[in-house]
């Protein structure tokens, strides 16, 4: 049996395990359908034409986990922000872990998706929110809809700041011989409300884990959202993170994704605009070797006028990585005076590398400012020569020329611990200890 087979039939007997309301059930039930007529994405989809999924639909995952299990904190300590207080929602092979995790509901919510899904209360929050601008006609959307059973609830109420950062890490054990897991995270952050979040997952084996994940933000009016997504995970880790972006009048919201680890990785991220003067910024590292693929597929849609957005991501690819980099900004005849900046940049520091860029523009408006620009190439020897000439070792060099290629995004970072962390981790990846506090 593959695993679309598999899905649909352990479907049914989801299903009968939840005590839903009608709404919910028509919901699943439609997104079941889809996935069924549509199946897994493959590359005769212009959307999928750089990524395949041949290679990882192989193995035999399991849909749901035999058994829970539970972490030492002093185990996965090094994956936590700890250096600052942090709200915390763990789960461990899609099951929230209370242990790791620190939850609130004073002034705020930090809790779970479950009590959504399940609590009578929370009912005008189900039908108003939950997969509203998730596509409906996207397979993966579709697929983790018809399975949504756990996953971050966030609700910033009106003029309500977040005291501190709030994590969202997706722990896989490796219990399982391979584990697909599906979170799905609702986010909801009112008018004038601010808030930082940082989202990763990790494995803590080599078992091959493939995460379908699924985010819906709703930012309010003159709402301030700082999302940031780590992707450092193992060599056997599949990521499939689909996140979707609602933005009311005046609402600011910045995605940082920082994709560094992990076997394949497909991040989809859509911005709709909703009111105007807004601003959306896209910005993203990239910094893969061996046989690692990550593909970013964006789209801003600009449906009114007087709205910015900034794209900036930037790649530098070794050994026999696969890059691909899919824009599009899609600007209604109704969105005048859009200002929207695409930009991509790539380094390719093997021979057997592949980056895949398709920056693309929609403009149906006639009075707006649109850009885009794309870059592929190697590191300068010129620069190379001249550090060298000043006593600096040839890869050090490298990583300073490949740190300051980063720098841009990087100094973008609004939580100062979080950019420390990440570029230790740049500084990893590129093979050197730096001689300064980066």
């Amino acid at each position: 049996m593959d695993l679309k087979d598999k899905l649909l039939s352990s479907y049914i007997a989801f299903e009968e395990k939840f005590d839903m309301d009608s709404h919910l059930h028509d919901v699943r039930n439609q997104a079941i359908k889809n996935f069924e007529t549509k199946g897994f994405p493959t590359k005769k989809e212009e959307a999928w034409k750089y990524t395949s999924l041949n290679a990882i639909l192989k193995h035999d995952f399991s849909v749901f986990p035999k058994h829970e299990n539970a972490i030492e904190f002093a185990a996965v300590k090094k994956y936590f922000l700890h250096e600052i207080d942090t709200y915390k929602l763990v789960f461990i092979d899609g099951k929230f872990s209370s242990f790791l995790s620190s939850t609130t509901h004073e002034g705020i919510d930090v809790c779970l998706l479950s009590s959504v899904l399940t609590k009578p209360k929370y009912k005008p929050v189900l039908e108003t929110y939950f997969n509203q601008i998730a596509q409906k006609n996207e397979s993966l959307t579709s697929l983790n809809t018809a399975f949504a059973q756990e996953g971050a609830f966030i609700n910033i109420p009106k003029s309500k700041v977040a005291d501190k950062p709030i994590e969202i890490i997706n722990f896989s054990t490796g219990t399982e011989a391979a584990l697909m897991v599906q979170p799905r995270n609702l986010i909801i952050v009112g008018e004038n409300a601010h808030v930082q979040i940082i989202e990763r997952h990790q494995s803590l084996n080599s078992n091959p884990v493939l995460t379908n994940s699924v985010t819906e933000i709703f930012a309010q009016k003159r709402a301030n959202v700082d999302y940031y997504k780590i992707q450092n995970d193992v060599q056997t880790a599949n990521l499939i993170d689909n996140t979707y972006i609602a933005q009311k009048q005046e609402s600011r919201v910045a995605v940082h994704t920082f994709s560094f680890g992990g076997n394949m990785t497909r991040n989809n991220l859509n911005f709709y605009h909703q009111g105007e003067r807004i601003d959306s910024t896209l910005k993203g590292i990239t910094i893969i070797g061996d046989k690692q693929h990550v593909d970013h597929f964006t789209l801003v849609h600009h449906a009114q006028p007087n709205c910015e957005s900034h794209q900036n991501y930037k790649g530098i690819f070794g050994d026999s990585a696969t890059g691909v980099f899919n824009g599009k900004i899609y600007v209604e005849k109704e969105a005048q005076k859009t200002d929207a900046f695409q930009q991509n940049n790539n380094i390719l520091i093997s021979e057997k590398a592949t980056i895949n860029a398709k920056p693309q523009l929609e403009i149906f408006a006639d009075d707006v400012k649109c850009s885009h620009g794309c870059t592929i190439g190697q590191l300068d020897e010129s620069a190379m020569f001249y550090m060298q000439q000043r006593g600096i070792p040839k890869k050090e060099a490298r990583a300073l020329l490949m740190y300051a290629f980063s720098n841009e995004v990087i100094e973008s970072i609004k939580i100062p611990e979080l950019k420390q962390r990440i570029t230790k981790i740049i500084a990893t990846k590129l093979g050197v200890k730096m001689g300064f506090d980066l």
